[in-house]
C-alpha cells in the first residue's frame, strides 16, 4: 500500500516527461479522469496532474535534445545530498544533482547501477502525492531490471528497504519492498527479472481494468499484456502510452 504520510525510501511523487504533452494529457485525462494545472510561468510548461483536485503526479515536456519520454519515480529523502552521495558510494549515478525546486523540495535525478532512473526528492513545502491507492491514482510501483538481485541490494542499501520474496510460477521471484521497519501492509512496490534495459513504472488503480485497456487502445496506446486475473493481486493489464512508457492498470482483489 502506497500512502501520503511519504516515509523516507517510500515512492512520493511520479512525473511524465512527454514528446508531446498536450497529446499525452489527453490521453491520461481520458484515461483516468485527471485535470492538469500549470506549475506556474517559471516552470517551463510543468503541469501538476489533479484527481478530484488532488495532486497525483506531474508532466512537462522534453527539456533537452535526445531526452527519452519517461515516467520518473520519486522516492522521499529527508536529505538529497546525503542521498547522491550514497547513491555514487552503491555504483549508482548522479544525472542532476541535488537542486531547490522554488522552495517546494530539493530534486534529484539519479539512475542504479543498472541504468535505470529514479529520482530523489527531500520536501520543504510539498511533500509529494495528495491521493494514492484508489481510482485513478498511483498504488504499486514495479522495477523491471536485467539484474533483480544486484537492483535489491543498491536500493535496499540506498533507502533501508526490507523484503519479502514472492515465488513465480517457473521458478523466478519477484521481490516485495517497503520502508525498512513497516509491517508487510506498507509494501509500495515490487521487483522484477526482466530482459532489456529496465525501469520503474507505475501501477494505477482502476475499476474497470477491461474498460480501461480497450480506451487505451483506442487512445493511441498500446495493450502490451491483455488483461487477466492474477490470484491475490487483482485484475490487471499492462499497457504503454503514445509516447511508448509503461504503465499497469490494476482492480485489486479485495482485502
Amino acid at each position: 500500500m502506497i500512502t501520503t504520510d511519504h516515509r523516507p525510501g517510500s515512492p512520493c511523487w511520479i512525473e511524465l516527461s512527454a514528446s508531446d504533452p498536450g497529446s499525452s494529457l489527453a490521453f491520461y485525462g481520458g484515461l483516468f479522469g485527471w485535470e492538469a494545472e500549470s506549475a506556474g510561468p517559471d516552470t517551463g510548461g510543468y503541469m501538476i496532474l489533479r484527481s478530484r483536485g488532488r495532486a497525483v503526479g506531474g508532466a512537462g515536456p522534453l527539456m533537452e535534445a535526445g531526452q527519452p519520454p519517461a515516467w520518473t519515480l520519486y522516492f522521499h529523502t529527508p536529505d538529497a545530498e546525503a542521498g547522491v552521495r550514497r547513491v555514487a558510494e552503491l555504483g549508482g549515478t548522479v544525472g542532476v544533482e541535488p537542486v531547490d525546486v522554488m522552495g517546494m523540495g530539493v530534486m534529484a535525478h539519479c539512475a542504479d547501477p543498472q541504468g535505470v532512473g529514479f529520482a530523489l526528492w527531500q520536501p520543504l513545502s510539498f511533500p509529494g502525492l495528495e491521493a494514492v491507492d484508489e481510482p485513478g491514482s498511483l498504488m504499486w510501483t514495479e522495477l523491471w531490471t536485467p539484474d533483480a538481485e544486484g537492483a535489491l541490494a543498491f536500493y535496499t542499501a540506498l533507502f533501508s528497504w526490507d523484503s519479502t520474496p514472492f515465488p513465480l510460477p517457473g521458478g523466478s521471484t519477484y521481490r516485495i519492498v517497503r520502508p525498512g521497519g513497516l509491517p508487510d501492509e506498507r509494501a509500495h512496490g515490487g521487483i522484477a527479472q526482466a530482459s532489456g534495459t529496465g525501469d520503474w513504472h507505475p501501477v494505477f488503480h482502476v475499476e474497470d481494468v477491461d474498460g480501461a485497456a480497450a480506451l487505451v487502445a483506442e487512445t493511441g496506446g498500446r495493450v502490451t499484456m491483455a488483461p487477466d486475473d492474477a490470484a491475490g493481486v487483482g485484475r490487471l493489464s499492462a499497457c504503454t502510452d503514445p509516447d511508448g512508457n509503461a504503465f499497469v492498470l490494476l482492480r485489486p482483489s479485495p482485502a
